[in-house]
C-alpha cells in the first residue's frame, strides 16, 4: 500500500479512495506480466473493501475490472482453543501408548510455531536438527531453496524431548526421518493430511458458518498471522518485520508475505493506518 500511497500523491489526488485512483495504479506497473494490472487491482480493491466501511464515500472498484485473477483460497486462522483441542485430540490417536500420539503432538506443534509448509516438516532428517543451536535446516523446500529457521527454546526442548522417546521406542535408522512412528519409518504428507481431517471431522471443523473447512496449511497462516499482530503490538517496524518474516518463510518474494494482512481485519486495519499515516506526511511534506 505504501506505493499506492505514493502514487496517489504523485497524481495530486485528495480525498476519498477512487476506482479511477485504483485503476490507474494498477495500470502504471512495469511489470511484463499481463495479469499483474488485474492482481493490483484486487490488492488494492479488497484494501477499498476495509475503506469503505470506515470512509462511506470510498469507492470499491468493480470486481473483474481489469481481468480475472486466479482465486486465492481465504485461509482460517486457528484460536487458541482450536489450537488446543487439536493437539489434544492428536494425543489421544491410537495407540494410546505408542509413538504415534506424541509424533504428531510434536508434529502440529513445530508447525505452529514455526510455520513450517506441511512437506518442509515431514523431509526433516534427524540431521536438519541441531537440537543443541535450536535450528532447523530445510533442504530445498518450495521453489528449490534451502534455509536456517531458529526455534524458540521451548521448541528446541520439546523436539529433544520427542527424540529421546522416538529413539526409546524405535530403533535408529541413518539418515533417518526426524518423525515417524513404530510402524511406519517417516511420515508423508498424506498420512497427516489424512489424520488431520480425521480430528477435524471429531472436533466438528466443518465449511459451515466459516469461508472454508480449515486445513493443515492454515496452521502456517496461524503462525504468520500471530506473528504480525505480535509484532504490532510490541510498536515493531513493520516493514522491516515483514521483509524478516519472508525470508523466515522461505516465501520467493516480500509480496506473497504481503498478503497475510489481507484476511485478517485486526491486519487489515493497520494496512489502513498506514496509508492514512503515510498520505498525510506526504501531503504535509509538499503544502
Amino acid at each position: 500500500m505504501r506505493d499506492f500511497a505514493r502514487y496517489a500523491d504523485w497524481s495530486g489526488h485528495r480525498g476519498p479512495l477512487t476506482s479511477g485512483l485504483a485503476v490507474g495504479w494498477a495500470l502504471s506497473s512495469r511489470s511484463s506480466d499481463p495479469a499483474q494490472p488485474a492482481r493490483r487491482l484486487a490488492a488494492v480493491r479488497q484494501f477499498a473493501r476495509y475503506l469503505a466501511l470506515l470512509e462511506p464515500a470510498t469507492e470499491v472498484p468493480p470486481d473483474g475490472l481489469l481481468g480475472r485473477v486466479p482465486h486465492r483460497r481465504r485461509a482460517h486462522i486457528f484460536s487458541e482453543v482450536e489450537l488446543a483441542a487439536l493437539l489434544r485430540e492428536a494425543s489421544l490417536l491410537l495407540p494410546r501408548r505408542g509413538l504415534r500420539p506424541r509424533t504428531y503432538v510434536t508434529f502440529f506443534s513445530l508447525l505452529v510455531s514455526t510455520g513450517l509448509r506441511l512437506s518442509e516438516a515431514c523431509q526433516l532428517d534427524c540431521g536438519d536438527v541441531d537440537l543443541d543451536a535450536g535450528v532447523l535446516t530445510i533442504r530445498e523446500g518450495k521453489f528449490r531453496k534451502s534455509r536456517l529457521v531458529p526455534l524458540h527454546p521451548s521448541a528446541a526442548a520439546a523436539l529433544a524431548r520427542y527424540a529421546a522417546e522416538r529413539d526409546r521406542c524405535c530403533d535408529p535408522v541413518e539418515p533417518g526421518r526426524f518423525f515417524r512412528t513404530e510402524r511406519a519409518p517417516a511420515l508423508t504428507a498424506a498420512a497427516v493430511e489424512k489424520t488431520f481431517s480425521r480430528i477435524g471431522q471429531r472436533l466438528g471443523w466443518t465449511a459451515q458458518g466459516r469461508a472454508c473447512r480449515p486445513r493443515i496449511h492454515d496452521l502456517r497462516h496461524t503462525f504468520a498471522v500471530r506473528r504480525l499482530l505480535g509484532w504490532y503490538e510490541e510498536g515493531a517496524d513493520l516493514e522491516r518485520k515483514l521483509l524478516a518474516l519472508s525470508t523466515y518463510l522461505g516465501h520467493a518474494k516480500v509480496s506473497d508475505t504481503y498478503w497475510y494482512l489481507t484476511g485478517v481485519p485486526e491486519l487489515l486495519a493497520i494496512a489502513a493506518q498506514r496509508f492514512e499515516r503515510y498520505a498525510r506526511a506526504e501531503q504535509g511534506g509538499t503544502s
